[in-house]
């Protein structure tokens, strides 16, 4: 069974929310105080006349000494107000303050610009929650160092962490070096060769074979995500004959792709399991996977990383044409999923990104994956200090449709200016999120009731908190309950406790989680008592706050296998 918990005198709402606060208040069973819907199973408040269930008071502080977590720093963005409301109740408005948090997470590609000790630490401050090795560039011993300097932060901030994503080449189809940029002219015919080391004013050489056989005549090659673009007009046995569309400079190594098609390539090659072993040897956090078509290439690299007992989660970046009809097959086999519109915008026609953007998120939010949208987010910042109007309105639609996380590429790798850069993401996200009604993200109740006690859990933990506008506390040893309360995006910060350090790293990636190492005791109690005086000494709720705690999930810590826990309680210093 669910035994929900209510502490006296619950402030529920303040202002026009009086009266719902007084009725909660005066509750002596929690049926009354609240009911489920028999045809949705959403809860609601009732209008029974009722009093007091469960009080817990912090009466002394206690030692905190073994506590790892991860708090993000609180920024005062602005000192605007916002009115929402939330199942017919105005909610009191909603002023951005030193306590407002920022739940949408921020990655951020290490390069040049950025290695450093000194960059790293700054941009973990600026709000950088995962730090991205792009393995297309460097080599093992560059992102050794830039591991090396994130697990340094990791260990010298035991309130802080950053997760690490191996970001995988994938089969990416270039041309080869050449000794100075080649300008292509419209009109001028232009050739690409499988011969290697050929570079002159009309021909250059790729770096896959089969190049000749994945074009036809009459499609349009486009390098560089689309810079410049070329029509195939014939080939031969080791040529492909264009004329240039639009022109440009061609550098070396420049990426290729043909509209509407993909590369025969394997989606994980030689290269990429070299660079997937060295993420085991270094226990990263997250693969990014390049170019996944099809279920099959995630089933291959989760059975190697079940064979190395490597526990590094699997995010799919969907960017080639050939994945689009099998989403749902490669999303289910992922633990979720990376937007990468760049090489998307290059396979596919460019007005279909933001609706596939659009897909992706709903799809992954109803299937309780971890979302990323990526490339192009501030792609003027890589050379100037302020974003185009368009790249904010960008970031802005990325959060209102749902995003775990935004992401910066060249912006932070070789950009000029990448603290300017994750400080715009930072306070656009932010002020974004405070737009946001309560209830907007709140999943179709009519989905819990198919799953798992775990989601049912989640989901009225959610409603409660909401209601109650309450952060969340859960502890929680595979993170599974945590994921689950991100999924249904609660208003406020989910707290999440934990004993394991790598399930701390995980969680960072997930909307509204703030993961916080803490060993557990035996002591159900002392363990809840000394996560909210850790709380209240770091000021992330204060004296007479209320906290909606959440025991476990699935796997029980403390509680008895057959009984589920929700309590609510006022925090007394």
């Amino acid at each position: 069974m669910a035994t929900f918990y209510l502490s006296t005198g619950v402030p529920l709402l303040k202002s026009d929310s009086t009266r719902v606060a007084d009725h909660l208040a005066s509750c002596r069973n929690v049926s009354d105080a609240f009911g489920i819907e028999a045809k949705t199973g959403r809860m609601y408040v009732q209008s029974k006349q009722i009093a007091l269930i469960r009080c817990s008071r912090i009466a002394e502080k206690q030692d905190v000494a073994s506590y790892k977590g991860s708090l993000d720093t609180d920024q005062d963005i602005s000192n605007s107000t916002l009115d929402h409301q939330s199942n017919g109740f105005p909610l009191s408005r909603m002023k951005l303050t030193t306590k407002s948090r920022r739940k949408t997470k921020i990655v951020c590609t290490i390069g040049p610009s950025t290695s450093s000790r000194e960059m790293i630490w700054k941009l973990a401050e600026m709000g950088m929650n995962v730090a991205r090795l792009n393995m297309s560039h460097g080599d093992h011993s560059t992102h050794q160092k830039t591991i090396d300097l994130v697990k340094e932060y990791n260990a010298q901030f035991k309130d802080k962490v950053i997760a690490i994503m191996l970001d995988t080449k994938g089969p990416e189809v270039r041309s080869g070096d050449v000794p100075k940029p080649i300008l292509l002219k419209d009109g001028q015919e232009f050739n690409f060769t499988i011969k290697r080391g050929v570079s002159t004013e009309d021909t250059v050489s790729v770096n896959y074979d089969d190049f000749i056989n994945d074009v036809e005549v009459g499609d349009s090659v486009l390098v560089d995500g689309g810079m410049m673009s070329l029509t195939v007009k014939s080939k031969t046995n080791d040529l492909v004959k264009c004329v240039v569309v639009d022109g440009g400079e061609l550098k070396s190594r420049r990426h290729l792709n043909v509209r509407g098609k993909s590369a025969t390539l394997p989606s994980i090659t030689d290269k990429d399991w070299d660079d997937i072993k060295f993420g085991v040897d270094n226990q990263v956090d997250f693969y990014a996977v390049s170019f996944v078509k099809d279920a099959r290439v995630v089933h291959e690299l989760k059975d190697y990383l079940k064979s190395c007992n490597a526990d590094i989660h699997v995010i799919v970046k969907i960017e080639s044409a050939d994945s689009i009809p099998n989403l749902h097959s490669i999303l289910s086999a992922s633990d979720g999923a990376m937007v990468a519109r760049g090489d998307l915008g290059a396979e596919l026609p460019i007005e279909e990104v933001p609706l596939l953007q659009e897909t992706i998120i709903k799809r992954c939010q109803s299937m309780q994956k971890t979302v990323i949208v990526a490339t192009n987010m501030l792609e003027s910042m890589i050379d100037h200090p302020t974003p185009t109007r368009a790249e904010v309105s960008d970031i802005s639609i990325a959060v209102r449709e749902g995003a775990d996380a935004i992401m910066l590429s060249g912006e932070t790798a070789h950009g000029k200016y990448p603290l300017k850069a994750v400080n715009v993401m930072h306070t656009v996200a932010l002020r974004m999120e405070s737009s946001l009604p309560v209830n907007s993200t709140t999943p179709n109740p009519l989905s819990v009731h198919k799953r798992h006690m775990g989601d049912m859990l989640a989901f009225h933990t959610t409603t409660m908190a909401n209601t109650l506008k309450t952060p969340i506390i859960v502890f929680t040893r595979t993170g599974s309950m945590a994921i689950l309360l991100s999924h249904y995006r609660p208003c406020s910060t989910i707290f999440a406790f934990t004993d394991d350090d790598r399930i701390k790293q995980r969680l960072v990636l997930y909307h509204g989680v703030m993961p916080i190492y803490m060993q557990f005791s035996s002591d159900a109690e002392e363990t809840f008592s000394r996560a909210l005086e850790l709380l209240l000494d770091k000021g992330h709720v204060v004296d007479g706050d209320h906290v909606t705690l959440v025991q476990s999930g699935a796997q029980p810590i403390w509680r008895k296998e057959s009984i589920h826990h929700i309590q609510v309680r006022r925090i007394l210093g």
